[in-house]
């Protein structure tokens, strides 16, 4: 008997240690698909600061700008290269009547955005302020047409306004406004969460409708854009397969909406600082969803759509907390912690993994909103922990996707538990391998083991660390590079096609190898 228990523990023993290994395989030539640079867009809406105050100051503010542009903003956006913005929305977008923010800024009509907050604003920020920024960044612009209570007129006089250049009354409108070019618009949305605050449709009504408005936009836009047909809700599996069904000719992309909820739900989501580690394994989880979400829209759209004609557009993800304590509940302020940049990471390595399918994603949102890559108070300015993330992976973007095989141990926290890393790999255009791991455990630092198949690597060129303190470290204005990248170099070289890494616990680390 005692023989057959100390047998049993040798075979527990072996079985821990066994699961324990952490192994990541790279297959470094097997490599076929392109990550889409746009999986690292961002969202602008009109909500809260994020365009007011965060973006936009006007030529006459005392804030440092660059012909109204909030400077300090702009230079940093220009860092992250941002590839596309999605703008003015968002729920806001189908309310918005585009030729009340074109012309002389006195002459035009103030508006009230009925979604967040009740806020008056003065459209001084429009269409021309809009791709203007976005030729300034170097992004492509993102156009969500208001669908809602709009028209399919209105939105053929704004394509003609933005992208024509026959002579035609809007091309002349947008001459007389000081525009003589049109603007290179790629992406043009069919409406914005029409099963929601776009209009509360079911699918099929609006499955019709986008077949009205996308066959005007080819008229009249031929194809100088992409028309994104407004997508699920999360996992609304059936809005889906109905668009597809329906609707699939006459798109050539379609979107998702999926936002992380750490706490018990839309009416407590949890605050944004402050939390424990039962909400920072409650947000990671979700956010980790993701990837089912992301695998069951594909297999409904491969059915229809073999060919991966269609893309598939995250235009909607991030963590929502509740807003920052003495802030407008309708403005949607929250700070952004190492968890959050964690969620980021995580999300990014689904997104790389689903490349095949998914085209573009657009994190929510840019300044001062949600999940933001930057925060401003006055003339001060931070960046958060997930911008960081956000400038860290632009080594992959547009690179080649590696597959990859990563046996990791679990994260557990009581009887709960997820896989304690989340890893990309890509190789890009002059032949460098960037290999990304995060290590979700907050605790405990992780030895990986990185094993390359088909091709060696001379060198580690270089390794970059974000980590911070405890997991609801935060950036803020008195101490802003409280978390910021620093340089890693606990990455050793075994042989020319392994390498071992240790993670410390709530870290990411940034490989690049030659």
């Amino acid at each position: 008997m005692k023989k057959l228990m100390l047998l049993c523990l040798v075979v527990l023993t072996t079985f821990t240690l066994k699961a324990q290994v952490n192994v990541l395989e790279i297959d470094a030539v097997g490599g076929k698909t392109q990550i889409n640079k746009n999986i690292y867009g961002q969202f602008a809406e009109h909500l809260g600061r994020c365009i007011y105050d965060g973006i936009w100051v006007g030529k006459d503010s005392p804030i440092p700008n660059v012909n109204g542009y909030r400077k300090d903003l702009l230079e940093a956006l220009q860092a992250l290269k941002v590839p596309v913005l999605r703008w003015p929305g968002g729920c806001f977008a189908d309310t918005y009547h585009w030729k009340n923010g074109i012309g002389p800024l006195a002459d035009r009509p103030k508006i009230k955005n009925v979604f967040w907050g009740g806020t008056v604003e003065d459209n001084s920020f429009g269409t021309n302020e809009f791709l203007n920024l976005c030729e300034m960044l170097g992004c492509d612009p993102y156009i969500s047409a208001n669908v809602g209570s709009g028209t399919v007129g209105e939105m053929v006089d704004w394509i003609e306004y933005m992208t024509s250049d026959d002579d035609v009354p809007m091309v002349q409108l947008r001459k007389k406004n000081g525009r003589e070019k049109p603007w290179n618009v790629k992406f043009i949305g069919i409406g914005n969460e029409s099963w929601g605050c776009g209009g509360d449709m079911t699918p099929e009504f609006y499955s019709d409708l986008m077949r009205q408005y996308s066959n005007y936009a080819k008229m009249y836009g031929g194809d100088k854009f992409q028309r994104i047909g407004c997508g699920s809700n999360g996992g609304d599996f059936n809005w889906t397969k109905v668009l597809m069904e329906k609707g699939r000719n006459n798109m050539d992309g379609l979107s998702l909406h999926y936002y992380t909820i750490a706490g018990e739900g839309w009416n407590n989501k949890s605050a944004a600082t402050g939390f424990g580690e039962d909400l920072y394994f409650s947000g990671l989880k979700k956010a980790l969803y993701m990837d089912e979400l992301v695998s069951k829209h594909s297999a409904i759209m491969d059915q229809y759509d073999k060919d991966k004609r269609v893309d598939l557009l995250v235009d909607e993800w991030g963590i929502w907390t509740d807003v920052e304590l003495g802030t407008n509940p309708g403005h949607l302020f929250q700070q952004n912690s190492m968890r959050d940049a964690l969620i980021a990471s995580s999300t990014l390595d689904i997104m790389n993994k689903h490349s095949d399918r998914v085209k573009m994603a657009n994190i929510a949102q840019v300044v001062n909103v949600l999940q933001a890559m930057i925060l401003t108070k006055g003339d001060k300015m931070i960046l958060t922990p997930t911008y960081q993330v956000f400038k860290m992976y632009n080594v992959h973007q547009d690179a080649t996707l590696l597959p990859s095989n990563l046996i990791c141990e679990p994260y557990k926290l009581g009887n709960d538990q997820i896989p304690a890393i989340s890893s990309s790999a890509s190789v890009d255009k002059n032949g460098k391998i960037h290999v990304s791991i995060s290590n979700l455990n907050p605790s405990k630092e992780i030895k990986l083991e990185i094993n390359l198949s088909g091709k060696g690597f001379a060198k580690i060129n270089s390794g970059t660390i974000l980590t911070a303190a405890a997991v609801n470290t935060v950036n803020t204005f008195e101490k802003p590079e409280t978390i910021v990248p620093t340089a890693f170099k606990n990455a050793k070289k075994l042989t020319d096609n392994k390498l071992e890494v240790s993670i410390p616990g709530k870290s990411l680390v940034v490989l690049e190898l030659e």
